[in-house]
């Protein structure tokens, strides 16, 4: 060895590393190559010329290997990292099976005894090449030179001694002995030759549990890996005999291996190039037994493959499916990745469970498929009854999942549904199957508008047929519901399944825990969950007297009305409704303000189904609830603007209920106004300016209130609604005036000068009459605190019923009317019918309010 080569194997040298290592690995690998070229003893000695010759050869040939063993003895001396290079040497050998395979092995043996001898000194071990060192050497312990198996077998117990110590490391004071000087002594230390007949002696099973027993997990996965990767040698005896190493391996030590996805990925590439492989059987044996103790993973793993899985993938499902210990194990892995929905992209790689290179999952659609292999087995049957309601439910919701991507093509098997049908047969269920099947159902699963009424379909049948998994099921679908579902789309599915079940094992009113979900359902955020609780609880007015807190359902409805969504609004007014009419009335009045309260925000609403009904329902609660019509006037008069702004509504729906519901508020109120709603008499000045009358004798302390109501309106997008709020507000100003304060008259000016510019020009005319009306209160305004108190209680005396100002739609003939005759009767009874006791009180009243005025100038 030349100068520059020996400074590489020189531990103080300055080289990197890892560079060092590389370079002397390439030196002992050439001088290994030379080494194996020498020829035999015999033909060295034959070379010879004289006497003395062959003893100097043999000699020599002695030394080379002699040095060569020096050199690796100082080489791990100074670091037994460089054990590496010994694994390497054994890989070496078994490649060439020259005559020297006995010296090199002694030579491995050798080193490897200094190497256990010298770390029990060390306070940590670095030798990450145990493990495949200890796979080569275990396949020589099988040798047929019994001289190389002899060593083989003491260069494993020396490499395991040093795995020991590895061990102690990691786990500590775990099975240490501490002697005198503090250093670790973990083994006895026989000599070489009394345990080389001990060490002979152990047979595949003894070595692969000694081995199992005292490598790391790390290095045990390398002593599997070497062995899968022996599978394919070309030398059948010695993939043979690795095949059997690993299988015994894993029978006892599966556990242990980390790199489980890893190796179960390399026997599915390996089986795919060549699915005649000669050891086949062992690999799919190795899945079998890794599924034993890492379930998890293997499934996981064999879910990420492509849809639909190929032949060889269906071969690992079945080994993996032999395994019955695992299968409740394997079920509940394939019911988590059935909560995947299927073409959902990943936010981004971190989030990614797997790292296939495509980032849309399909692993469900897998999972789908395998169950179509898994479920059938024998070894399953106990696994799929204990989660038949899962895996029911899970597929349910995938072939609603399927459906809607439409990954259904002709070439592809709709695996979602035939794992659903394979469910049903394997659960005693083949009559339910049968059943659907000649629905036609499971034709039409892949539709994505039949969905929602297969699943009708599925649950109906089930209960038609009894199937004696419904107290689980049943269990299970309360426990789902609770805890909520990840996706909006999967309460719809759950509501279905669930109210049929419900509707076929339950009589009305169903259990208050049920209740309770379809009350929650009610505010669900998804407007498909809202409508078909409502539609539930709507089904139960026959009963809903029975049910129990029924008002925390009646609020839950009435909560409903503040959905973004229109039909969800219009389902919660007609359940309300249906409801109401069949309500105890205790419970009724109870809620009526409420109710009623709930109504009139939707009374404006943008949408003119929901404004008719909501006025309808209105009036139909005020006729229900006519004996309680004290605790109602307050909500009556809270609604009364919007009841006659939309009378001049452009749909006649609403036009209409505003004159049912105004009918029934003027009789509540004791108005004689309802013959003016009639269409022969009809119009909206002369319905406004009566009703204003009205207000003026019975209600006149809500009139402010009013006029603040409809100031509202007066910036509404829609025109009829302007108009008619600037003839509501004028009449209640020229009505009410002497109510409003300074303040309030400059507000209300404010906000009809906008409206003077409008680009309506009937909204401007009607606009110009209101802001004289405003400006004539203002005039007539005083600073003085007792003339204003003095004009209000004139105005209380003296009331005068208003005349028509705005001429607005007026009938052309008014001669005949009822309302004419009524107008003049009552004007001549403005003077006439007041009893003489009322007037006195009135006079006395202006007298009073006289004398403080002039005691004031």
């Amino acid at each position: 060895m030349n100068e520059p080569e020996a400074s590489l194997f020189n531990s103080d040298s300055f080289l990197d590393p890892l560079l060092q290592f590389e370079t002397q690995l390439k030196i002992i690998e050439s001088s290994f190559k030379i080494v194996f070229a020498i020829p035999t003893l015999e033909k060295v000695k034959e070379m010879g010329n004289s006497k003395d010759d062959p003893e100097d050869l043999e000699n020599l040939y002695q030394n080379i290997l002699n040095i060569f063993e020096d050199t690796l003895l100082i080489l791990v001396s100074k670091d037994l990292y460089k054990l590496q290079i010994l694994k390497d040497m054994a890989v070496w050998m078994n490649e060439d099976s020259s005559y020297l395979q006995e010296r090199i092995i002694v030579i491995i043996s050798s080193v490897l005894s200094f190497a256990s001898r010298k770390v029990r000194g060390y306070a940590s071990v670095d030798a990450p090449c145990l493990g495949v060192l200890a796979a080569e050497l275990s396949l020589l312990c099988c040798h047929n030179d019994p001289l190389i198996t002899q060593q083989a077998s003491l260069g494993l117990y020396h490499l395991l001694c040093i795995a020991k110590c590895q061990n102690a490391d990691i786990e500590k004071n775990k099975s240490t002995i501490y002697d005198k000087s503090g250093n670790q002594c973990l083994l006895p230390s026989p000599s070489d030759t009394e345990f080389l007949p001990k060490v002979s002696q152990w047979d595949k099973t003894k070595i692969t549990q000694s081995v199992g027993h005292t490598l790391l997990p790390s290095l045990l996965t390398d002593f599997v890996w070497s062995l899968l990767m022996r599978l394919s040698s070309p030398n059948y005896i010695i993939a043979f005999k690795a095949s059997t190493m690993l299988k015994l391996t894993l029978e006892y030590h599966a556990h242990k291996i980390t790199m489980v996805s890893t190796i179960v990925d390399a026997i599915y590439k390996q089986l795919r190039q060549d699915s005649s492989h000669v050891m086949r059987h062992t690999m799919l044996r190795v899945i079998t037994l890794l599924t034993r103790t890492s379930p998890k993973k293997v499934i996981f793993q064999l879910m990420d493959y492509p849809v639909p899985a190929d032949n060889t993938l269906i071969l690992m499902w079945q080994a993996a499916g032999s395994e019955s210990s695992v299968a409740p194990h394997v079920l509940k892995t394939i019911l988590l990745i059935l909560k995947g929905k299927p073409g959902e992209m990943q936010d981004s790689f971190m989030e990614r469970r797997r790292f296939s290179l495509d980032t849309t999952n399909m692993m469900p659609v897998a999972a789908s498929q395998a169950l179509c292999t898994l479920l059938p087995v024998g070894s399953y049957k106990k696994a799929v009854a204990q989660f038949f309601p899962q895996l029911l439910m899970a597929l349910m919701l995938q072939l609603f999942y399927s459906s809607d991507l439409r990954l259904m093509t002709e070439n592809r098997m709709f695996y979602a549904r035939d794992a659903l049908r394979v469910l049903l047969n394997c659960s005693g269920l083949q009559q339910v199957d049968i059943a659907l099947n000649e629905k036609n159902c499971w034709n039409q699963f892949n539709q994505a508008l039949f969905h929602h009424h297969g699943v009708y379909l599925v649950a109906k049948t089930l209960s038609d047929y009894n199937f004696p998994q419904f107290p689980e099921t049943l269990h299970y679908l309360y426990k789902l519901s609770v805890e909520g579902p990840r996706r909006s789309e999967d309460s719809i599915i759950t509501i279905i399944f669930l109210t049929e079940l419900l509707n076929n094992f339950f009589k009305d009113p169903f259990p208050e825990e049920f209740l309770v979900l379809f009350r929650n359902w009610v505010n669900d955020s998804n407007p498909a969950v809202s409508k078909l609780s409502l539609q539930k609880i709507a089904s139960m007015a026959p009963v809903i007297n029975e049910a129990q807190n029924v008002c925390s359902l009646l609020i839950s409805i009435l909560d409903a009305f503040l959905s973004k969504d229109k039909t969800v609004i219009i389902r919660a007014l007609i359940t309300l409704r249906r409801l109401l009419v069949k309500l105890d009335k205790v419970t009724y009045s109870s809620l009526c303000t409420r109710i009623a309260s709930s109504y009139c925000p939707l009374m404006d609403h943008s949408n003119g189904g929901i404004r008719s009904m909501a006025i309808q329902h209105f009036g139909e609660l005020l006729r229900d609830m006519s004996q309680y019509t004290w605790m109602l006037n307050d909500v009556v008069l809270g609604g009364l603007v919007p009841l006659i702004l939309f009378l001049e509504d452009t749909e006649i729906r609403v036009v209409q209920a505003c004159k049912y519901t105004l009918a029934i508020c003027v009789s509540e109120l004791n108005w004689p106004t309802s013959y003016l709603l009639k269409d022969e008499f009809y119009s909206f000045e002369v319905v406004v300016l009566n009703i204003c009358n009205n207000l003026l004798t019975s209600h006149e302390n809500y009139i402010t209130d009013l006029i603040s109501d409809t100031l509202g309106f007066l910036r509404s997008s829609r025109v009829y609604l302007r108009r008619a709020s600037v003839i509501l507000i004028g009449y209640l100003a020229k009505l009410g005036g002497h109510l409003l304060l300074r303040d309030e008259i400059e507000v209300m000016l404010e906000a009809i000068d906008r409206v003077l510019r409008d680009e309506d020009p009937v909204i401007r005319k009607l606009a110009e009459i209101t802001y004289k009306i405003f400006k004539e209160i203002a005039h007539r305004l005083t600073s003085s605190n007792l003339k204003q108190i003095f004009r209000r209680v004139f105005n209380s005396i003296f009331t005068k019923k208003l005349k028509p100002l705005y001429n607005y739609n007026w009938p052309n003939n008014l001669t005949g009317s009822p309302m004419r005759i009524k107008e003049t009767k009552n004007d001549k009874e403005v003077h006439t019918d007041e009893n003489y006791e009322s007037n006195s009180v009135k006079n006395e009243m202006l007298v009073c309010a006289s004398e403080h005025i002039s005691e004031e100038i």
